[in-house]
Formats: C-alpha cells, structure tokens, sequence
C-alpha cells in the first residue's frame, strides 16, 4: 500500500484542497466498479493512480500520516481521490486506519468507503467518524444506501443514474441529496462541504461520471 498527498488538487469539483491518492490494492473486490466504470482509471488522475501503484509515486502509510499530521488545524482535506481505506481488498486495516484519525486530531479530513461493512469493518468506521475523521458509505444504488444507513456506521452517499440532476428519495424515504458540485459550476468540496458533515441528516447523490458513467451506472444499478 502506498498513499501520494497533494497538497493543492488541481480538479475543479474537489476545489484546491488537499487530497490523496492510495494504490488499488485497498480497494474492496467487493466494489462494482473495481473492474470496469471507476472513473479514477481514466484521465490525467488514472495515469497518476498508475504511478502511485507501480511505486514511482506516493509513500509509506507511516511518512504519509506524518504529512497528515503536519497539516494545519482546520484544514479541510479529502482522503483518497482514488483508492480505499488501509487494508487490502474487503478489509480495513483498523491499527492504520486509528493512526490516520489521530494524525486528523484538530482538522477536517473526509473521505468515502466501498468496503463492506462487516462487524470488525463497520467498528473502526464508526470509531473514525466518532473520532473527528468522516468516513462516509459508499451506496451502490439506492436500496444499497439505505442498508448502509441502518448500520449506522457514518454518513452514506450513493451512485446515481447519470442523468439525475435533481434531489431524490431511498426506498425507505431517506433524502438523497445531489452534489452540487456534479450540477453547479460554482461549487466544489472546498465550498460546499457537505460530505465532510458526519452529522447530517441526508445521503449525497453523485451522478455517475467520467469516461465510463454508463457502464459505471449499469453496474452499480445492478449490484446488491
């Protein structure tokens, strides 16, 4: 596992805070979108993602909480532009991930997780975001958020068809609010913040994106 931290994101919808990137190997085979649709695999940050993976870029877990923690209180940041919590595949290694909330101690780190919520996996979330560090659940469609929502581990976003522009409902009756970054150029994570609210009382809805959105979206409707 190796993480690469950008201190000043150049992507207009994340805004110039900073992000990370962590090597595929922490993403969940679990996920839909492993193998085909992740947006991450395309562009100028799939081509970077590939540098993190092969070794020529990012650090250690170690020298990467260091730069977290070196970062100055208040600031707002976002954990994995690509990539998943410590831990390979389905797993979330809970000692790693508890040295990255303290390292967050005083700021407002954020960031999102595809890996199931198993017992042992749904514990360190929860002790996360109770910590100060938001780790919100990753949807696969909109039933999917609401059996994230029941776990009560963190906040939920879920995919969206990639025409969905306006706020919406789960089966359960659950608002799902639509990023406004995905629909307002005026808007980023740097502005509106919202994900990084552990506390809020609605999911986020992202559209499907990126180079593959259809295929994101027919495989992410599908999945359980």
């Amino acid at each position: 596992m190796r993480v690469s931290l950008t201190l000043k994101s150049r992507n207009a919808k994340t805004g110039p805070i900073p992000v990370s990137t962590s090597s595929s190997d922490t993403c969940p085979v679990v996920c839909p979108l492993k193998d085909q649709g992740c947006y991450a695999k395309y562009g100028p940050l799939g081509m970077y993602w590939a540098k993190v993976n092969g070794g020529t870029a990012g650090a250690t877990w170690a020298e990467f909480v260091a730069q977290i923690a070196e970062l100055p209180d208040g600031a707002l940041w976002r954990h994995n532009q690509a990539g998943d919590l410590p831990g390979t595949s389905n797993a979330i290694d809970a000692p790693a991930l508890a040295k990255l909330v303290k390292a967050n101690s005083g700021k407002r780190g954020f960031t999102y997780t595809h890996k199931p919520m198993t017992i042992a996996n749904a514990r360190a979330v929860r002790a996360a975001n109770a910590a100060g560090f938001t780790i919100n659940l990753s949807g696969n469609n909109l039933a999917h958020a609401d059996a994230l929502a029941d776990t009560g581990a963190g906040p939920v976003v879920v995919v969206l068809p990639a025409d969905q522009k306006t706020n919406t409902t789960t089966p359960a009756g659950r608002k799902v609010v639509v990023c406004p970054a995905t629909i307002r150029d005026d808007a980023s994570c740097a502005t509106c913040q919202l994900c990084q609210r552990r506390d809020r009382a609605v999911i986020v809805g992202f559209p499907a994106h990126g180079a593959a959105k259809r295929m994101a979206e027919t495989r992410a409707s599908a999945a359980a």
